[in-house]
């Protein structure tokens, strides 16, 4: 689903304003636009209808629990010309960037609630990877496709065995820096399709991978770690939550291969560096 796409969703949607000249704020799984005193998130195929679901009644969960985070503004999910379309309330602008420290009082909130009333999945890492590998078509090499298949398929029961550190629990799922937004009053999630019931170190892995593949500063992570009260690289089963994550995410920027150039060769730069078992190459976000 490229821009345009997208665009003829948000137009079929019906809601008010321009949904042509509203701002393209993120494209990934979701195109996102700021329209008006709303986000619109419309998601790439009818077959993440059931997750947005999700998603709007996690925001409304996480409201009434008092978590600092981005609120439904409307608790159904539409399927629009093939679509999932959520609507949330449009947050202030951010008086900062946001710092790795920032995520971790946010994490340790989550982490310490208790199960919701409904159903939260597993977090089920690697379940994308096929679904982002059709959705690259031709635009890979087809034995890169079956390398991260074959990579997939030798960490996802490995990860599903590990021994937690940490007891089992609500988790955010993609605890990155750029899913907290700082604004006035003080840092608060977003993008809640994640969320799901599983080891929290997930949520931890993040950063230190960001440490270790994205040039996060040492020193910001150090400052996560301190703020969260423990460091996930000292458990033994960070190793295989690291290689599981890092398959994820160089099949996740596959389903961008065919829209663009960029993502194309980033996703040619990660999957040759898991090839040559090179950890020191450095990704670069998309």
């Amino acid at each position: 689903m490229d821009e345009t796409r997208a665009r003829e969703v948000l137009v079929a949607a019906g809601h008010p304003g321009d949904p042509v000249a509203a701002p393209l704020v993120a494209h990934g799984e979701n195109a996102v636009f700021a329209v008006d005193d709303l986000i619109i998130k419309v998601g790439r195929s009818a077959e993440l209808l059931e997750r947005a679901e999700r998603e709007v009644a996690i925001g409304t969960w996480l409201a009434a629990s008092d978590i600092p985070a981005v609120r439904p503004a409307d608790e159904t999910a539409r399927l629009v010309d093939g679509h999932p379309v959520t609507l949330w309330h449009r947050l202030p602008d951010a008086v900062r960037p946001t710092r790795p420290a920032d995520l971790a009082p946010l994490l340790r909130q989550v982490h310490a609630l208790p199960a919701p009333d409904f159903p939260l999945p597993r977090r089920d890492l690697l379940g994308g990877v096929e679904r982002w590998l059709r959705l690259a078509g031709d635009a890979i090499d087809p034995a890169d496709a079956d390398y991260l298949r074959e990579r997939r398929d030798a960490f996802a029961p490995t990860a599903a065995a590990l021994t937690p550190h940490l007891p089992p629990g609500p988790i955010h799922g993609d605890a990155l820096p750029r899913n907290v937004h700082v604004g006035p009053d003080g840092p608060i999630l977003i993008d809640l399709e994640t969320f799901s019931w599983d080891l929290r170190e997930h949520d931890l892995v993040v950063l230190a991978l960001s440490r270790d593949r994205y040039g996060l500063p040492p020193e910001s992570y150090d400052a996560f770690v301190h703020a969260y009260g423990w460091d996930v690289r000292e458990w033994s089963g960070c190793p295989v939550l690291r290689g599981a994550r890092e398959t994820a995410s160089c099949a996740w920027v596959a389903q961008r291969a065919s829209e663009s150039d960029s993502a194309r060769r980033e996703f040619q730069r990660r999957v040759r560096s898991l090839r040559d078992n090179d950890p020191e190459v450095r990704w670069y976000p998309f």
